[in-house]
């Protein structure tokens, strides 16, 4: 893993995927203990925000890992997936064993991507499998990192396609894990997913669900319910949480001033943005940048 580095102007610093010499490009698999040897401890635990694809479990010991400003817990037998764009910021590796899957977007063949929802952000984090699930994806994790340590073994693009249809069984069966419940969760609305996409594409232009309303051809009201029963929560309260994430990174993750980050974020002066961001955190830019930037999850 390499860092890009980018003029002020960019969002956020990423962190790029490099294979290792002579392993095949797009995907690498190693054990928790080879990331804390290959990997320092405070570089480790800067927040960064990669272009690839982290996949982690747990086969022993307890981590605390943080994306996107939320922390979460990780025990044995539970798996979290990092997505390209999100800020990831690991906690003490120190009691932890267990293996981290590395991937590439464009690895995986499009019809797998599209079964497995593997460029969807709005997908689950955290997941805890049932036991049968859990077994299954544990050996679908062994099987890949032994194909993977099984360089020269055959000739590489063999290699490489077998690690590219094993990667494929995990992420599907990751992503299609039944519910605690023991029902499959339903599939989310379609006017929603419009309206998702057009905030993913907007919200630095309009926070207003008027505004979306418009551009998608419904009632402000329809967006709502559909908001509401896919997410939890109202069209405004989604944009809104879509605009603060954003202004967290940058914040967190560059050095541009209040007003240089209200400007790209679409607000009329630092004051409103600081005002807006206010209201929604209980914090101030500034202290949050400070905050966040003195915070490691343990």
């Amino acid at each position: 893993m390499v860092k890009k580095r980018h003029d002020a102007d960019r969002r956020i610093p990423e962190i790029s995927f490099a294979a290792p010499a002579g392993t095949p490009a797009g995907v690498e698999v190693l054990s928790l203990a080879d990331l804390r040897h290959r990997v320092s401890g405070e570089r480790l635990t800067t927040p960064q925000r990669p272009d690839f694809h982290h996949l982690v479990t747990l086969t022993g010991g307890t981590l605390r890992h943080a994306v996107d400003f939320t922390a979460y817990a990780l025990e044995p037998g539970s798996w979290l997936w990092v997505r390209p764009g999100q800020v990831q910021q690991w906690g003490d590796l120190t009691h932890a064993e267990g293996t981290v899957i590395l991937f590439r977007r464009d690895f995986l063949d499009p019809a797998t991507s599209a079964g497995a929802h593997v460029e969807d952000p709005h997908a689950p984090i955290l997941r805890t499998p049932l036991p049968e699930d859990a077994q299954a994806l544990r050996l679908a994790a062994d099987h890949l990192a032994a194909e993977f340590h099984a360089l020269g073994r055959l000739p590489l693009e063999i290699h490489t396609a077998a690690l590219r249809h094993l990667l494929a069984v995990l992420v599907l069966r990751l992503a299609h894990l039944t519910a605690p419940a023991g029902s499959p969760a339903p599939e989310p609305d379609a006017t929603y997913l419009r309206f998702r996409d057009a905030v993913e594409k907007d919200f630095a232009r309009t926070r207003r669900v008027e505004d979306y309303a418009a551009t998608l051809g419904y009632s402000a009201r329809t967006l709502t319910r559909a908001t509401l029963a896919s997410a939890g929560v109202g069209a405004k309260e989604f944009i809104d949480r879509r605009v603060v994430l954003e202004a967290k990174r940058l914040l967190a993750h560059s050095d541009q001033s209040a007003a240089r980050i209200a400007d790209r974020l679409g607000f009329s002066s630092a004051t409103h943005f600081s005002k807006y961001f206010h209201r929604r955190t209980g914090q101030t830019p500034i202290t949050f940048r400070e905050t966040v930037r003195g915070h490691t999850p343990k």
